[in-house]
Formats: structure tokens, C-alpha cells, sequence
């Protein structure tokens, strides 16, 4: 019988998180963070995981929820780096606290939440790291300046991290997403037609199988984009 691995999902009560969750719970110990706690409290319920409540732009929180999620387990296996917060617009007309929650999620987020995992996964001598950048990690593209900075610093992190722990035996992989048919754009107030989005399924789909793989394989990255 094959032991059920220990994966944690940042961002995990709604969208890609919640997609990538369900999928993994059914043969995994998953533990999904979020901020707000009835909202994880709903998503758990529904996926039939666990949950620690926890807001990534704060590295105690990290601390708090990896800790207990240690203390229950004893390892970690797999994080997933998903919580992320959307901003659009020419940079002068973007609120300065809305560039800073930006920065502080989707960035300081990424590198809070690895470096309070990191230390258990070379005590293991092996884990992953699996990092929801974006398209617009790769790309630039005009009124786009925070967020592609935001998630320009998520490549460049993830890639430098590769390098970095590949001596402890521990896998960086970065995940490239194109347009998701999430709930991204409408916490921020924001239409957009998510006709030619993709399906979160699909992402999710693909990290399962990521999962199934020994963790002696390497796969540095991966992206998706729509046609």
C-alpha cells in the first residue's frame, strides 16, 4: 500500500487551490490555507480535507500553520504556492495598498511559505515545491506592470530555489497558467470574458499527475497556455 502524501495548497478555499485540493484529496493528506477561515471551513467540509488558517503575506502565519501541520504528520511532501491576488491598470492609477497586498501575496507569500517548509524537507532529504506563477511571469504586457512584477519575481524565485535545493534532493517546479475561469478578476470588482479561459480542472489535473511520479524526477516547469 502505497503511503498517502502529505501536500499542502496555499489559496485553497476557492478556484485553482480548490480544483488542485479536490483532486488531490481523494488519495492524499491535504491541508489547503487561506485567510478566511469560514471560507476554509466550507471548502474542507466539501473536499474532505483539512485546513489552517493562515494569510501567506505574513511569515508568523506560515510559521503557525506549518508547524501544525508538522506537528500532526511529522513531514511534508508537496507545497503548492497558489495564493495569488489580481491587479490591472497604468501603475499611477493603482492604489498604493492594493500594490503593496499584491507584492505581499503573491510574492513575499511564495518565498514566507517555502522558506517555513524547506527546513522539514531537508530533514527528509527530499520534497517539492510546485509554484503558481503565470503567463504574465513570462510575458510583458501593458497596464499589467504589478502584477507581471509580482509574478516576474515568483519565475525568478522559483527558478534561483531549483538551483538551490536541488542538493537537498528537494524539486522546484514553476506552474505557468494562462487566463483561469476562476473568481480572480471578480474579488477585485473586475469583468472579464473567461469565454477562451481555461479550465482550472486542467491544472489541477496535471499537478495530480505530477503527484503519481517519483520525486527523483525532475520537471522544472510547466505552462499552459490557451489557443
Amino acid at each position: 500500500m502505497v503511503d498517502k502524501k502529505v501536500i499542502i495548497i496555499s489559496g485553497g478555499s476557492d478556484g485553482l487551490g480548490y480544483s488542485i485540493a479536490k483532486r488531490l484529496a481523494k488519495e492524499n493528506k491535504v491541508i489547503i490555507l487561506a485567510r478566511n477561515e469560514k471560507k476554509l471551513q466550507v471548502a474542507a467540509k466539501e473536499i474532505k480535507c483539512e485546513y489552517e488558517v493562515c494569510d501567506v503575506s505574513k511569515y508568523s502565519n506560515c510559521i503557525t500553520a506549518i508547524e501544525s501541520v508538522i506537528k500532526k504528520y511529522n513531514r511534508i511532501d508537496y507545497l503548492i504556492n497558489n495564493a495569488g491576488m489580481w491587479i490591472e491598470g497604468e501603475v499611477d492609477s493603482n492604489e498604493d495598498m492594493q500594490i503593496s497586498e499584491a507584492v505581499n501575496v503573491n510574492l513575499l507569500g511564495t518565498i514566507f511559505l517555502s522558506k517555513a517548509c524547506i527546513p522539514t524537507m531537508k530533514k527528509q532529504k527530499e520534497g517539492t515545491i510546485m509554484n503558481i506563477s503565470s503567463q504574465a511571469g513570462l510575458y510583458a504586457k501593458g497596464e499589467r506592470a504589478v502584477y507581471n512584477a509580482t509574478k516576474w519575481g515568483v519565475t525568478g524565485f522559483t527558478k534561483s530555489l531549483e538551483m538551490e535545493l536541488q542538493k537537498y534532493k528537494i524539486r522546484v517546479i514553476g506552474i505557468y497558467p494562462g487566463k483561469l475561469n476562476t473568481k480572480m478578476f471578480e474579488k477585485m470588482g473586475i469583468k472579464k470574458d473567461l469565454s477562451d479561459a481555461l479550465d482550472p480542472d486542467e491544472i489541477a489535473k496535471t499537478i495530480e499527475f505530477i503527484i503519481t511520479l517519483k520525486q527523483s524526477t525532475l520537471i522544472p516547469e510547466i505552462g499552459f497556455r490557451y489557443i
